[in-house]
């Protein structure tokens, strides 16, 4: 029995397959379209579908997919196997929910922070009794490159590198690449070093677009045994929230 899942955010679409619990197909897209989906469920005969959307437009897609499969709106208003104590339910985004979902599938009964760096970095902990109150959003690399550019007279537009940034800048460019990528680094060390001394038993799981490039450069801290990447962590919840629904 295959599923198919649909996480639409900011800057990019994820669909990804799942034959019950095990990741089959996944890709990434700009655009999305019922000819595209029909093409994926003649490939994969999917019984359950989900979308979770940052946007509103996605009425054509629902239509279509409540037609050929069984279809669930991901909302914070789902069926869902977490406690969700956030005071604003319906402005939570669904990518966070959808990845406190996955860790309580992953991590049960254990504590666990999630740093989603994608568009925003959003740090969200699971507590081991499958609560959930919040977390935080900070901005992301790319965003941070764009404001330094766009709110300022002078500075240029300067290019994210993954490779190594030296601490001293010795000009504009790398002054920018220096202060952004080494000061993102710091943040996310720092908050997650908060929430250790809150819950020494803490699992850290890094997902989302620079996923890989933060665990790769924290791989030597002190919180690295506990820490994981799983980039579709997202994915993975919703269709935990598929199995949740029909279980």
């Amino acid at each position: 029995m295959f599923h198919l899942v649909i996480d639409i955010g900011n800057s990019s679409q994820k669909l990804a397959v799942f034959e019950q619990r095990n990741l089959v197909h996944t890709e990434l897209t700009t655009s999305l379209d019922t000819q595209k989906l029909a093409q994926l469920l003649a490939q994969y005969p999917c019984s359950h579908s989900i979308i979770s959307s940052v946007k509103q437009e996605v009425e054509a897609l629902e239509q279509y997919l409540a037609k050929q499969t069984t279809y669930i709106r991901f909302s914070a208003s789902t069926l869902n196997p977490i406690r969700n104590q956030y005071q604003s339910p319906e402005t939570l985004g669904l990518d966070r929910l959808a990845a406190m979902t996955a860790v309580h599938a992953l991590f049960p009964k254990q504590n666990t922070l999630v740093v989603d760096a994608g568009t925003c970095i959003t740090y969200d902990m699971l507590d081991a009794q499958a609560n959930y109150f919040g977390g935080s959003i900070s901005p992301g690399i790319q965003m941070r490159f764009r404001a330094l550019h766009e709110f300022t007279g002078r500075l240029p537009l300067v290019s994210f590198s993954p490779a190594p940034i030296d601490l001293v800048g010795i000009d504009t460019p790398t002054a920018l690449q220096s202060g952004v990528v080494n000061g993102v680094i710091a943040e996310v060390n720092s908050i997650i070093t908060l929430y250790q001394q809150k819950h020494p038993q803490l699992n850290v799981v890094f997902c989302g677009g620079d996923a890989i490039f933060f665990d790769s450069r924290l791989k030597n801290s002190i919180f690295a045994s506990n820490s994981s990447c799983i980039p579709h962590l997202v994915l993975i919840g919703l269709n935990e929230i598929i199995h949740h629904q029909h279980e």
